[in-house]
């Protein structure tokens, strides 16, 4: 069956070390945005989004005017730009550590007169080392990094039609760069309970109903690239819901029941864009119907151009 080029082959294991630096540049990356942009609800305001080139924050404010910077993965640079007109710019490639990054991410910074400070230490990796001290990732396989990019792409545009057909509160499509997945989240509109114990950044992500998904290029809990799709608060009877595509199953776990097409599943099915359509749209129904959402006010209907 021929595989849609759109949609690149993409096994963890081929580009494992260079996802892990690619990983860390943009918490470094994420975490200026953190630093500069005023807050926005549900910590929408440290995400990250897929641009024409790469990876970007978009315009953050830093007076007097905007700033930029982006993983340009059509030129392997990290680009730092203002409204001014200033650019700093750095390449990529095999061997530029997390610190050496780090450290020239800064120094662009300062050549455009943007200063800030960020907690220079990775998020949720383990004991990785300081974002300063990091020389143990370094690998930068830019062949890899375009045909991921090339994935968040062709994501991207299914999440935002997807996103279209839904008149309630959502989200953009953004990169989350703490967990390192694109993600799209619809909300039904009612407060949810309040989760006893929850840390302040999870108690604001789920302060009210959700149906979130998206993809990852897979980690140790799931060692292989995946989309995926939960409901929070989960309603009972969730993970018996059929899903679609036929390849798409339930994984239950200590944290809940989520909803996974496997990237090489969606990849084999002849028209793989419709297939993970297919999935978000029966993932949501699933999770949206259970919870006693209103499904039909909810629906955008198609409208024409003007």
């Amino acid at each position: 069956m021929p595989i849609d080029d759109r949609w690149p082959a993409l096994p963890l294991e081929d580009w494992r070390p260079t996802k892990e630096t690619l990983h860390r540049y943009c918490q470094i990356v994420g975490k200026v945005r953190m630093a500069l942009m005023p807050h926005r609800n549900h910590w929408w305001n440290v995400t990250l989004a897929v641009s024409a080139r790469g990876i970007t924050t978009g315009p953050m404010p830093c007076a007097p005017g905007l700033a930029e910077i982006e993983i340009d993965v059509v030129a392997h640079r990290l680009v730092v730009r203002t409204s001014r007109g200033e650019t700093r710019e750095f390449a990529l490639h095999d061997g530029l550590s997390v610190a050496a990054f780090h450290d020239r991410l800064f120094a662009a910074l300062e050549g455009v007169g943007v200063r800030c400070t960020i907690l220079a230490s990775p998020f949720d990796l383990g004991d990785s080392p300081a974002f300063p001290d990091d020389e143990e990732h370094r690998s930068y396989d830019g062949a890899a990094v375009a045909r991921y990019w090339a994935v968040l792409r062709a994501t991207q545009e299914v999440f935002t039609e997807y996103a279209g057909a839904f008149t309630g509160k959502t989200s953009p499509v953004q990169l989350f760069w703490h967990s390192f997945d694109l993600a799209v989240t619809r909300f039904s509109g009612r407060r949810a309970p309040a989760i006893e114990g929850a840390d302040p950044v999870t108690a604001e992500a789920y302060s009210h109903e959700v149906v979130s998904c998206g993809f990852w290029a897979g980690d140790d809990k799931v060692p292989a690239p995946a989309f995926y799709s939960y409901t929070a608060p989960e309603p009972a009877g969730l993970a018996e819901t059929p899903l679609e595509p036929a390849t798409a199953r339930w994984q239950t776990g200590p944290t809940g029941s989520l909803a996974l097409l496997m990237y090489d599943d969606a990849r084999a099915e002849p028209d793989t864009a419709a297939a993970l359509r297919a999935f978000l749209d029966s993932s949501y129904l699933a999770g949206a119907r259970l919870a006693g959402w209103d499904i039909d006010d909810l629906a955008a209907q198609p409208g024409g151009r003007g």
